[in-house]
This record gives structure tokens, sequence and C-alpha cells, in this order.
């Protein structure tokens, strides 16, 4: 019966809801993004001996904000320009693998509210049918029709409310780290070019005291 069909919609979006307002509270717990080791490690760094110390924890705790340091780490040699921009391209992977599903609780929020309105309408029609046929003593007709339209009403609101509050949150909550993250990675990108860190592989070497002069030096 559609009765079943649209109660049952019902059932699945809202399981389908839950499920993934759970996935996506644990993935975005902030020691799960930005873990405090990480966070310590690079507020502790100083000189190019630290490198291997914020290398490490990275490792030891893999996160949105580790892979996004160990690209810069792994570009230091570059010229600046270079290391943001590979940074950037990263860092836009990492966010949108933070909004992921949250699309799911947007398209809920849509659905179903409307998979109510046709659980109602389709209530009304049986109500009014069994009106049309003038079939007075038929009380359970129209209490199922009526029964069923406020069923599929309520529970299209009851699901649509608590996923757009926890999209809502999510998408809030991904603005907040993506911040984070981003001032993390600034503050560790100027430190280490400022401390002379990110050296160019091209460079020629400083000469040693007391060696002799080259041709293009005595020039």
């Amino acid at each position: 019966m559609l009765d079943d069909f649209f109660v049952g919609s019902l059932i699945v979006t809202s399981i389908v809801a839950v499920a993934f307002m759970v996935e996506r509270g644990l993935a975005l717990r902030w020691k799960k993004v930005v873990p405090v080791q990480v966070e310590m490690a690079v507020d502790s760094f100083a000189s190019a001996a630290d490198l291997p110390v914020v290398r490490a924890a990275c490792e030891q705790n893999p996160s949105a904000l580790s892979r996004l340091l160990l690209v810069i780490i792994n570009h230091l040699r570059l010229p600046r320009p270079e290391t943001s921009d590979a940074l950037q391209t990263k860092a836009r992977r990492e966010v949108a693998l933070l909004e992921r599903w949250l699309v799911v609780l947007e398209i809920i929020v849509g659905i179903a509210p409307l998979l109510g309105l046709v659980g109602t309408v389709y209530g009304l029609i049986i109500l009014f049918g069994g009106l049309s046929k003038n079939v007075l003593g038929d009380y359970v007709q129209l209490a199922r029709g009526i029964g069923l339209a406020l069923h599929t009403t309520l529970m299209g609101l009851l699901i649509a409310i608590p996923s757009l509050v926890a999209w809502s949150y999510y998408s809030k909550k991904v603005e907040t780290l993506t911040v984070e993250m981003e001032t993390i990675c600034d503050e560790f990108m100027r430190r280490a070019y400022r401390r002379g860190e990110a050296r160019s592989e091209t460079a020629p070497p400083a000469p040693r005291p007391g060696a002799p002069e080259t041709a293009a030096a005595k020039k």
C-alpha cells in the first residue's frame, strides 16, 4: 500500500540522516583534525633542528593539518610562492574531504518535508475520496486519510529540523577548522622561511675562508 511506502520512505530517510550525523560528528572532532601534539610541535618550532620533530609529530598523528604541514616541509627547498601554491592545492582537497557527506544532510533537509507533503496530499485524497462516495458510515477510511496526512507531515518535519541543525553546525565547524589550519600553516611557513630553512638547491655554496678567488670574483 502507498501508506506503507510513504512511512517507510520517511523511516529510511531518518536512518540515513542519523547515520551521517554520527559519521560527521566523529570525523569533525577537533582533536582528529587539529591534533594537540602537532599544534604543540609547530608552536615549539624555532630552527632547522626542529623540523624532524614536526615531521615525526605529523606522521604519528595523521590528520588534515598533518598532511598540510608535510606538504610545506617537503617543499621547503623551493621558493616560497611555489610552496604556497602546493599548499593551497592540498588545502582545497582537505577541505573537500571535511565537507564530504554534508551534501547528504542538505538533501535530506529538502526532501524530508516534501515526502511528508506528498503523504499529506495522498491522505487528503483518501479522505475526500471516501466523502465523494457518500459512505457516511465508513469512518475507518476517513480516519486512515486523516491519520496518514498528519503522520507524514509530522515525520517529515521531525527529520528535516534536526538535519538542518546538524548541517548548519557542521558547515560552520568546517569553516572554523579551515581557518585554524590556515593560521597554523601560515605561521609555520613564515617561521621556516624567515629562519632560512627554505634554501634553493641551486644556490651556489658560500666560499670558505682562505679559499682562492674564482675568475668571476677577480673580475
